[in-house]
């Protein structure tokens, strides 16, 4: 049975619904998980959750902070009488001074929360070696609308290449995260997301093909700059609406992830949603869904020749292949869906804390 919200509003007191969930001001990824959960709450537990930005002064809640350096930032300044949850994605001492800072000040405090959300196996058993209690951490995946990216017919694909002016025989490679430090022009590199990499795939690649690369987000710089030295033609937009990107992935043949580091990433199971075939590093969510040769390409981190193999194969495939290809990655990645993710939150992770502070 649903939490009744209704009847228990009594035991809260302040102002505010009972889950508040801690977003970034920025129009980007930590939001859109709040704004998915939010939604996928409609028809089972409505008027629950509110997304927030400042969190000091929320009291007798149940408060869910979207990333675990939000959490970092506000532990010292939150009430005691709250029940915390956080998102825990990526990051390991091996990424660097700050990562390392930041999970020694992340892991004092496993304390003050009563459940730890993560997105993947890889992050889940990192936390358990890390000595986090089991019976705090709950994985969850990272969720998407399986309504905006969706799979579709050959017309429409090659009307989103008109609209974006690409060529109908280009091969149309997809790259649509953040790359770069600050949200700037980008121009120094986030080597975890691995730009560097993402450039010597290309590279490779557009040896044997007409390469065409679609970017999209923000501080995307040091790509652009080497796809300019490298002659190989690009298109990068900027998406204020999340929902737009559904026509990006239709104009692409494949979607290609180089990363170092990953706790998804989004463009994974958006690709998989979308039937755009995926190629990337064992990082994040990646081998949780993709079966190597079966729902995309599956290659170790850092290995260029080995995504640019697996890229290959899947651009050979005849269209009956490419089709049965899409359609198992279509079916790995239901679970992801908003509406499965917000129940799974709601079942494992808010419902429970409510109870517990009821």
């Amino acid at each position: 049975m649903p939490w009744n919200v209704a009847a228990k509003m009594g035991t809260w007191r302040g102002t505010g619904l009972p889950v508040q969930f801690v977003a970034e001001d920025a129009d980007w990824s930590i939001r859109w998980d709040g704004e998915g959960i939010k939604s996928g709450l409609t028809h089972i537990a409505p008027d629950t959750l509110d997304l927030i930005t400042q969190p000091h002064k929320i009291a007798h809640r149940v408060v869910h902070f979207g990333s675990q350096y939000q959490w970092e930032t506000w532990s010292p300044f939150l009430s005691k009488t709250n029940r915390y949850a956080v998102s825990f994605f990526h990051g390991k001492p091996e990424d660097g001074g700050n990562a390392k800072l930041h999970i020694n000040r992340f892991l004092k405090t496993t304390k003050l929360f009563s459940r730890v959300i993560v997105a993947n196996q890889i992050v889940e058993q990192r936390l358990l070696s890390w000595n986090v209690d089991k019976e705090k951490i709950v994985r969850i995946p990272i969720g998407v609308d399986i309504g905006i990216f969706s799979i579709i017919g050959s017309e429409q694909k090659k009307k989103a290449r008109e609209v974006l002016g690409i060529p109908q025989d280009a091969m149309v490679v997809g790259s649509f995260q953040k790359d770069g430090v600050g949200w700037g022009k980008g121009m120094i590199p986030k080597f975890i997301k691995g730009p560097d990499l993402f450039l010597a795939v290309i590279e490779q690649l557009a040896r044997d093909y007409p390469v065409h690369v679609l970017l999209t987000g923000p501080a995307r710089g040091y790509v652009i700059e080497g796809l300019r030295k490298l002659g190989i033609p690009y298109i990068h937009r900027y998406l204020e609406d999340q929902a737009s990107l559904g026509d990006y992935y239709h104009a692409l043949n494949l979607y290609l992830i180089t990363s170092r580091e990953e706790g998804g990433p989004k463009g994974l199971i958006e690709s998989m949603a979308s039937g755009v075939p995926v190629v990337s590093t064992s990082v994040g969510m990646a081998p949780d869904l993709i079966v190597d040769g079966v729902t995309g390409g599956l290659a170790a981190s850092e290995d260029v020749e080995g995504l640019v193999d697996r890229a290959r194969s899947i651009l050979a495939l005849d269209d009956s292949e490419r089709a049965l290809l899409v359609a198992k990655a279509r079916d790995a990645v239901l679970p992801c869906d908003w509406k499965v993710v917000a129940r799974r939150h709601w079942e494992e992770v808010y419902q429970p804390l409510l109870n517990e502070a009821a």
